[in-house]
Parts: C-alpha cells; structure tokens; sequence
C-alpha cells in the first residue's frame, strides 16, 4: 500500500500537526509505505525528517510555474503510488493531472473549516470545488464541514482531528508558567487563537471586562498572534491592563492552557465555522471546562451542560454570565473538565483518527 501525501508547506499549524501525527501513527503497519511532498521550503516540523520516509519539497515559484504539475508527475512516474491524499486545495490542483494521467486516486482532505452560507463563488468553496470531480474521496474533519462545502454523501467522509495525549506528558510547572507572565490572581481564563477576523476577540474581551467588574481575582489570557493584535490591545481600559495578559506566539501552549480554569473559544460567525478546533481538544484533553461560540464543528466536539457550554455567536452578556458561573461553582467545574477529557479519549483520539484513515487507504484499494 504505496500512499503519497501532499501538503502546500509545513508551517506551525493544526492541520500540519495533524499530517505529521498521521505518518507516526501508520508506521505500525508494515505493509504502509509513505512519500511525502511539500510545495513550499517553509518547514517548521523538522521532525518529520527523523521519521524515516522520503521527503521531497517541490517549489512553487513562481506561484503558478507550470514545471509544479510536471515534477510531481516524474515523481509518480517513478514511484507508481496507489494513491494520492492532498492536504489542502492547491495540493489537490497540483495532484489532479496526474491522477487522470496514470490513473491513481485522489484523496482530498482540504475541508477543516464550517464557514455557513458561503457564495458559490465564495474563493474557498470556489477552489474546492474545482477539485470535487476529481476526489474519489473528500475528508472534512467534521459533518458541519462536509454540509458547508455541499459535499455529496458518496464521496464525503469525516474523520475527526486526533489528539496525541503525549503532548501533555510533560508539561511545564503551573507556578513557572504563573511566573514567566506574571499571573498572580486565583483564577485563570484563557483563549487560544490567531488574532485574525475569524476569531471573536471583542466579545472574549468585552465579556472578560463584564467579569472583571463583579470580581478581581482572574487573570484573562489570549495566546496567539496576528493583525488584530493592537486593535485588541487598545480595548483595555488601563485599569484592568494587568488582568489581561498577551503572551503572543507560544510554542508550549499545553503548559499554559494546563493553568487555566476555564477555556474559551469565540468564533466570528458572520466569516468563519469552526471545523474542529485544536484549541477546544487542548482544553478538553487538559480536563478544562469550555465556552464556546456555537455552530460548525464546536457543537460536534462539545456536549453542551456536560462537557463545556455553547453560546449565540457575539453574545458577550451570555458569555460573561457563563464564565462567571464556572468560577463560581468549581466543583461543577471540575466535573465538565473530567467529562470533557474522556470525551477526547473516546471519540478524538489519534489512534482512531489514524484507524479511520487506514481503513480508508484498505477500502480504496479495492
């Protein structure tokens, strides 16, 4: 069983993790051989080179460089694999001569988002779309995802992201990593995400002020970078500037997430669907409860009352309410953590996630 996988680079991100997560996961199976292709010299998991399979990085540049389509061609010539499984929409275009050319299926798992409403010519749906005709298999890491792209139940499958539990294994000292941001109050909530539109920092920080007016003993943490990293910023009243902490790109992020009482994720519905967010897996795993904006993946991850809580999109009052009644009942608290940890291992694991892609990789070789 000869796969070759395609993926656009190999930056810090959760669907390279997951790639990454994916190749240890098939090495128990003998009879799986694995190439692997990047289209970009940006690789930030070095570790994939210790993993013991071909790696070759095939340039885009120029971005549109017709020689891109012809080298991965040579490569397949040569190496005649049984199929071909694209991470994202561009490794699909790339892949997709060459699959008609020599006859080899085209695995595309470019859906990771649930983004509502789309226009056809929507860019995203767009691109994916083009691809569709020629996938014998389209992955979504959730149903909302598959319903969003309007993917035919033939071909649509999901598998769910897996978390890999010995990223936990080690973490940092709760006290050092209180001590690295200066956090000394006697609660912790906490937001992990890019500053970019797709997230909904406003009503995180707006409902995190609404917290702060009834109680001072929590410290608000966002972890992530991007454009709108100022504009936040400057929403802080210079009163509450040291109960909001900004720790930028983290490359430890478990260890900070281990400290929080409570994980938030608020997602800007009128641009973005969550597919299912690393973040919310950090928090669960982590046995932390959750609010979260509902809708898309979320509320496939998330068993609302049980495991976390879901919330309307931008409702900031409802937010603040929520958070605010965690922190009151610990106990409460404590339980939705444990529920939510056992729900990662049941249904998130990365032993069924590389599971579901094996018995995929079987079917379509027959």
């Amino acid at each position: 069983m000869k796969i070759l996988l395609l993926i656009d680079s190999l930056v810090s991100g959760g669907r390279e993790r997951r790639l990454i997560e994916l190749i240890k996961g098939l090495m128990v199976y003998d009879e799986v051989q694995l190439n692997l292709v990047v289209f970009s010299e940006k690789i930030h998991y070095q570790e994939v080179f210790k993993l013991g399979i071909p790696v070759t990085v095939i340039k885009r540049v120029p971005k549109r460089n017709p020689l891109t389509f012809y080298r991965l061609f040579k490569l397949c010539k040569r190496w005649d694999p049984d199929l071909i499984h694209s991470w994202g929409t561009m490794s699909a275009i790339f892949a997709i001569p060459t699959c008609i050319l020599l006859r080899i299926k085209l695995i595309n798992g470019n859906i990771t988002d649930a983004t509502k409403n789309m226009s056809f010519f929507h860019e995203e749906l767009f691109r994916a779309r083009l691809t569709f005709p020629f996938s014998t298999a389209i992955i979504g890491n959730s149903q909302a995802g598959l319903e969003a792209y309007k993917v035919s139940s033939r071909k649509g499958i999901c598998i769910y992201n897996g978390f890999n539990f010995e990223r936990i294994s080690n973490l940092k000292d709760k006290n050092e990593i209180r001590k690295k941001f200066n956090i000394n109050s006697k609660k912790v909530v906490g937001m992990v995400g890019g500053f970019f539109d797709r997230k909904d920092y406003e009503t995180y920080i707006n409902a995190a002020l609404g917290v702060l007016s009834q109680r001072k003993d929590v410290t608000f943490v966002a972890v992530g970078e991007g454009p709108n990293l100022a504009k936040y910023k400057a929403m802080i009243p210079s009163e509450y500037d040291s109960s909001f902490i900004f720790t930028g790109a983290q490359k430890d992020v478990e260890s900070i997430i281990n400290i929080f009482d409570i994980g938030v994720l608020a997602t800007n519905s009128k641009v973005h669907g969550e597919g299912i967010s690393n973040a919310i897996l950090e928090y669960m795993a982590l046995g932390k409860p959750v609010v979260a904006t509902k809708g898309g993946g979320t509320n496939e991850i998330i068993v609302h009352n049980n495991t976390g809580i879901l919330i309307e999109p931008h409702s900031l009052e409802v937010m603040a309410n929520k958070i605010l009644y965690l922190l009151k009942n610990p106990k409460e608290s404590i339980v939705m953590g444990q529920e939510g940890k056992k729900r990662i291992g049941n249904f998130f694991s990365m032993d069924k996630m590389t599971n579901s892609y094996y018995e995929l990789y079987q079917h379509l070789m027959f």
